[in-house]
């Protein structure tokens, strides 16, 4: 049997600890508990991969939140780690510092259970298929690392993760790369090929529907011949991947960073994370269902 998720709680209130304690433990995870931001800063240095995800106290004395977010996101081996900013500073502009450091995910005080539970959910499933893709990356090795172009097509979201474990193999970072691909892949299934909104995605994550919805699209008779293409490219200074998908395209200037607007969301992190993190260059053409993705190599070409 699994081992239930653990989630990192660094907060110096004790009462809030204890809150959060109660409640993630009841829903199934496995509390860890900092007194202050040096304490969880040094519980996530010795053990990198033991937290499922972090909830964050914003103000704290000594090392305060902010501090210990950018600490992190300055680490490789913790960079990816979601990290809930609990707060109870919402206004716009702490809201865009806090994203702009970091934090993908945002938890207002005073919270209730469904919306903490929710947004833990969120982070955690981040984390574990982020995890799988890292791992893919790890044992996919051979022949990837010398390809030069190549050409792909897919039609499902496990033949999107699958390829873009792959693909990562082609960067000398793979395991950063393959987070982003996958989020731009499996983003030209579902709100390309697939037309699942915005909106829609929010109400069948909150219905808990999310996967049966794209499982029934993928059979309509208009989306079974569907697919979304991939050309790699590699060049002595740089690895260049082009998706296209066959939908209508989207506003996609919206998603290059996470809005305070849309901070408090359960999902729409998967562009910017892409930018932030796996690529120097996100370009999006046209209407918004092709886009190129760049990132440099310092390695020169191998030889064949």
């Amino acid at each position: 049997m699994d081992s239930p998720p653990q989630v990192l709680v660094i907060d110096d209130d004790a009462m809030v600890r204890g809150v959060l304690e109660y409640q993630l433990r009841r829903a199934g995870y496995e509390p860890a508990l900092a007194e202050d931001g040096a304490q969880g800063l040094a519980m996530l240095q010795a053990e990198p991969d033991r937290f499922a995800s972090v909830l964050l106290d914003r103000t704290m004395p000594g090392l305060d939140g902010m501090e210990v977010l950018a600490l992190l996101k300055a680490q490789d081996a913790l960079r990816a780690l979601p990290v809930i900013l609990v707060t109870g500073i919402t206004d716009p502009e702490s809201v865009r510092a806090g994203l702009e450091a970091g934090a993908y995910y945002y938890l207002t005080k005073p919270f209730d259970a469904p919306m903490l539970l929710a947004i833990v959910r969120t982070a955690v499933s981040d984390r574990r298929e982020h995890r799988t893709l890292r791992d893919s990356a790890r044992r996919t090795v051979g022949s990837f690392a010398l390809m030069v172009r190549g050409d792909y097509r897919v039609r499902t979201l496990e033949e999107a993760r699958l390829l873009a474990g792959l693909l990562a193999q082609c960067s000398v970072d793979p395991e950063r790369i393959v987070v982003g691909l996958s989020e731009l892949l499996v983003n030209a299934v579902e709100h390309g090929n697939l037309g699942i909104t915005y909106e829609e995605k929010t109400a069948l994550i909150d219905a808990g529907a999310w996967e049966a919805e794209v499982a029934r699209r993928l059979q309509l008779p208009e989306n079974r011949d569907k697919r979304a293409t991939i050309a790699f490219e590699r060049s002595a200074d740089e690895i260049r991947y082009r998706i296209e998908d066959c939908g209508a395209g989207f506003d996609w200037r919206r998603y290059l960073e996470i809005s305070p607007a849309r901070a408090f969301h359960t999902h729409g992190r998967g562009i910017a994370m892409s930018r932030n993190l796996s690529f120097d260059r996100l370009e999006y053409f046209g209407a918004g269902n092709r886009v190129l993705a760049v990132r440099g190599e310092s390695t020169a070409l191998p030889s064949a």
